[in-house]
């Protein structure tokens, strides 16, 4: 394998790794800010305060971006299957 086509190709998987976690990882700051400062204002300090709205949010956003996960997660595999015939030359 060519180390380049292999850099290249590394470089793309953690790309497109970083292009799927970001919805999930912005949510949960969002939510993780709103509930810290809902608790600092109420000076409550429970942790399932933090916790839960999290889970929900998550829960809610694969709901909604199940057929775009799919569809971005089936391109990605058939276009590294393709690429396939290319990496033993």
């Amino acid at each position: 394998m060519n180390p380049d086509l292999a850099i290249d190709l590394f470089k793309s998987t953690v790309m497109f790794a970083l292009y799927i976690v970001a919805p999930f990882l912005g949510v949960t700051l969002v939510v993780g800010l709103l509930a810290s400062l809902l608790q600092s204002v109420t000076s409550m300090q429970e942790q399932t305060l933090t916790f839960i709205p999290k889970l929900i949010a998550l829960a809610g956003l694969c709901l909604v971006l199940t057929p775009w996960l799919l569809r971005t997660l089936s391109e990605f595999a058939i276009t590294i299957i393709t690429r396939m015939g290319s990496l033993g030359h």
